[in-house]
């Protein structure tokens, strides 16, 4: 099959690099040369349009920011979805918004295109070796046509239910990991405030109860003033925004929720959205200004 990509951003990159590497019969394009030049030099090919691109490719993957950017790059007369062919794939690697993937597996049913989710989780990183974990929500018999692919990219590959369960279940993934780095940015802050041993703040609360999954990642990382974007705080905020809007339709209390979005959209504002998503903390350092830091970041 040919396999184009859209997208080469944190994430897409990575998938470029490893699909190329591996032998996949690969297009791609990104609205920054650069990133397809790059694509290129290792083995990929650059598209001349996206809809060129759809014509052509028997599964089109999007990789992009926002569920809005998906619908307006797909839908449409002029829509990527509008040049491709029926039995044709789309497979949607955004974190979107809930209600999104209602509408685009809609939309693809209704030109005969197979609709298929597949949020990842894990870090640029991860996906530059080739080891994000994809969350598949669509039919199982196309997981498995597509396997060969995602196994390029993929260390675990995770067949969540119909299209629709795989987002559900990554935001409320997201939002559990990203209103855990907004409590531990906040208990950094108020502890650097009050003067207290940074090295003994993070070393117990590491050993105890207080110890998570992210602070493991970007706990000691913030304490050292790292804020590089592995995962950016303004991609952190929409990914608590999608899960706040999403409760609030199904008829639930969001306060939590609502309290961790604005948390970021306030670090946000205040300059921070490009830096790694622990830059939550310097909206409580503006406050106290009292950076939160171990004694070997001075």
């Amino acid at each position: 099959m040919r396999i184009g990509l859209i997208g080469l951003g944190g994430m897409g990159r990575g998938l470029a690099k490893n699909m190329a590497a591996k032998g996949v019969d690969l297009t791609v394009t990104d609205l920054d040369p650069d990133r397809v030049a790059l694509a290129a030099s290792q083995g990929a090919t650059a598209a001349e349009s996206v809809a060129q691109m759809a014509r052509d490719c028997q599964v089109l993957m999007v990789c992009i920011t926002t569920a809005e950017a998906v619908q307006a790059l797909c839908l449409g007369p002029d829509g990527a979805l509008a040049a491709m062919s029926p039995g044709d794939v789309l497979v949607d690697h955004t974190t979107v918004s809930a209600d999104h993937v209602d509408v685009m597996r809609a939309a693809c049913d209704a030109v005969g295109v197979q609709y298929c989710e597949a949020p990842m989780t894990r870090t640029p990183a991860h996906a530059d070796r080739g080891e994000v974990n994809i969350l598949f929500g669509g039919e199982e018999d196309l997981m498995e046509r597509l396997r060969p692919i995602f196994e390029t990219y993929a260390e675990n590959i995770f067949h969540v239910g119909p299209a629709g369960h795989a987002i559900r279940l990554k935001l409320i993934h997201n939002y559990i990991a990203f209103a855990n780095v907004a409590s531990f940015c906040e208990g950094f802050a108020l502890a650097a405030k009050e003067g207290l041993d940074m090295t003994k703040v993070i070393g117990i609360i590491s050993a105890a109860g207080g110890k998570s999954g992210m602070m493991d990642l970007y706990g000691e990382m913030t304490l050292l003033r790292d804020f590089t974007p592995h995962m950016s705080l303004s991609n952190a905020q929409k990914d608590v925004r999608y899960y706040a809007e999403w409760l609030q339709q199904a008829g639930l209390p969001g306060f939590m929720a609502q309290s961790v979005h604005q948390t970021y959209a306030l670090a946000s504002i205040m300059g921070h959205g490009d830096e790694g998503c622990t830059a939550v903390i310097k909206a409580y350092e503006d406050l106290t200004g009292v950076e939160a830091k171990l004694p070997t970041a001075e």
